[in-house]
Order: structure tokens, then C-alpha cells, then sequence
């Protein structure tokens, strides 16, 4: 059985064709989304890639992993910061018109979650809470093997949880939010904030300033970037601490850009995590890096079809 899935980014969105039995992408695509076109012209782009990649094959179904606020049982994206004109709109409505086709939309970060279920780290667990930095910092969160979303739909920020009260400014509008200080976007911005009291850091040789300059600097002992790691493992505890606390999953996965790090940010975090957790939570769960990398999107958005074809059984 095959199914469709499509990661849709502000810039580019891919396109992939997986076999639902392991998780293989069989063929994927990227493509420009050119949100300035207008949203429906970036739908019959989608459609037109899904027709190019499933040539020759049969499919059951498309998901798709969409940025904002999403209304998942209509398939409409209600909000999405980077898509100004797409208020409100059914965007699995339209997408499933072009290709006669169920189309299923859920939000990029609960997309993530559900692809660790399938195909990832979680597979095999029924309690995973999944965070990705990259860009900012999404989460979602499965408990008893459904994936919880709240009222609205909108549920599970968990880069909104505050770790640092009276920390930086978050695109929020609040303060000291897990994204204001453990996201790329904010570790880059560390960094040029620290640029005045350390000009010869290691950090300001490269081409450009980045989340993987900084861990690479801090490798070698460079101190403006020893600190702002220590910063960012010091809020990413906080917040898996009171995650393990409130959904007391036992996995904890971790991905996005700045998951690559490696051991210099897992191995402070999980001594972190350890000494920050309740007694009586030690030994209940294991934080680990996503094994899906760069096909994270596209395998957490074919993810959606899964979840949803077992929901209606």
C-alpha cells in the first residue's frame, strides 16, 4: 500500500510517495511554494507534483503537514504565519478536488509526532512526546497511542512553554518561551548578541553565524558558544522535565535541525532531565534523537493517513 506525503514549508514544500509497510519513500520531490502566487496556485502546484511522483502507482490517500493553526477534522487551515492569505481555508478540500483523492491536513509539529510513531523512534510505543527544533520549536504529544490536540484542534504548543520567566522576547509575544531559546532562530541570535563582549569567539570566523557554528565552537572549548549551550540545554531540561511530568510518556524524541548536534546537547540534557525529574519518574522513559532526518516532513505528513485510516476502523 503506498500513500502520499507532503511537507509544506513557507519556501519549498516536498512531496513524497512512501510504502506504508516500512516507511521507504519510493520517489519524492521539491518544489518552490511561491506563497506570493496565491494559495490556490500553490495547491495546483501540490497537485501537479503528487500526479508527477504517483505516475504508475496506486495510493490510498495524501497527508499533509501544514504550518499554523489547523483544523484537522475539515481539513482547513485556519491561521499560518508564513501563508498571509490563508485564513480559513480548505486546503484538504481543495487538494482532494484536483486529484479525487482523500487529502488529510494536520499541523507540521503533531505531523512530526505521528511519523515517530510509524516510522521513527516511537514506533512500538504508545506514549511519546516529540519536539523538533529548527526554525522555532513544535511538539507534539501521543498518549495511549492517540495523538492529543485539545479543543480547538490546536492543542500541544509545547515550544510556548516558558523555562527562562523574564527570558528573551519570543515571536509570540511572550517571554522566556523553550522557542526563544532553543531553536536555531535563537541560538543564532545568542550568539550576535554576544559578538560585543566576544569578537574573537570561533563563532564569528565562519562565513555565517549559525546554530551548527555555534555547537561546532563549543566542540573546541570556544566559551561564548560553551555558554549559549549550556543556556539552550538548560531550557530544553526544563521543558522535557515538565513534559515527562504532565504526559509521563515513555519516549521523549527530539529532531529538527538542531537535534544534529549530537551528544554535546543530549548528553548534558539527559543528566539534566535526570536530576530534575521526580523520584518516581526516573527510569519511566528515554530521550533520543530522531532517526528521520531530513525525511521527517515527508514521512510524518503520509503519517497523518495511517493515523487517520486506524481511527476510523
Amino acid at each position: 500500500m503506498y500513500i502520499v506525503g507532503i511537507d509544506l514549508g513557507g519556501t519549498f514544500f516536498k512531496v513524497g510517495l512512501v510504502d506504508a509497510k516500512d516507511g521507504k519513500i519510493v520517489r519524492k520531490i521539491e518544489r518552490e511554494t511561491k506563497v506570493y502566487e496565491g494559495r490556490i496556485k500553490v495547491v495546483e502546484r501540490m497537485a501537479q507534483a503528487v500526479l508527477e511522483i504517483t505516475e504508475g502507482f496506486e495510493y490510498t490517500g495524501i497527508g499533509v503537514g501544514s504550518p499554523g493553526s489547523i483544523d484537522h477534522d475539515k481539513g482547513i487551515v485556519r491561521f499560518s504565519p508564513n501563508f498571509p492569505d490563508w485564513v480559513d481555508f480548505e486546503l484538504g478540500g481543495e487538494l482532494s478536488s484536483l486529484l479525487n483523492k482523500p487529502v488529510y491536513v494536520e499541523n507540521d509539529a503533531n505531523a512530526f509526532v505521528l511519523g515517530e510513531k510509524w516510522f521513527g523512534a516511537g514506533k512500538g510505543h504508545e506514549h511519546i512526546v516529540a519536539l523538533t527544533l529548527g526554525t522555532g520549536v513544535g511538539g507534539g504529544v501521543i498518549s495511549h497511542g492517540v495523538l492529543i490536540t485539545g479543543k480547538d484542534g490546536i492543542g500541544t504548543e509545547l515550544g510556548h512553554v516558558i523555562v527562562e520567566p523574564n527570558g528573551p522576547l519570543c515571536g509570540c509575544g511572550n517571554y522566556g518561551c523553550l522557542e526563544a531559546l532553543a531553536s536555531a532562530t535563537a541560538i543564532k541570535r545568542m550568539a550576535l548578541e554576544g559578538q560585543r563582549k566576544f569578537p574573537e569567539s570561533e563563532i564569528f570566523k565562519a562565513e555565517e553565524v549559525s546554530a551548527k557554528v555555534v555547537f561546532d565552537a563549543a566542540k573546541n572549548g570556544d566559551l561564548l558558544a560553551q555558554t549559549i549551550v549550556n543556556r539552550v540545554v538548560n531550557a530544553l531540561a526544563i521543558g522535557v522535565t515538565n513534559f515527562i511530568h504532565i504526559f509521563n510518556p515513555s519516549i521523549v524524541v527530539i529532531g529538527g535541525g538542531v537535534s544534529r548536534a549530537g551528544d554535546i546537547l543530549f548528553k548534558p540534557l539527559r543528566e539534566k532531565v535526570e536530576r530534575l525529574v521526580m523520584p518516581s519518574f526516573k527510569g519511566t522513559y528515554e530521550i533520543v534523537q530522531s532517526p528521520l532526518v531530513e525525511d521527517a516532513g515527508i514521512l510524518g505528513a503520509a503519517s497523518i493517513v495511517l493515523q487517520r485510516s486506524m481511527n476510523q476502523q
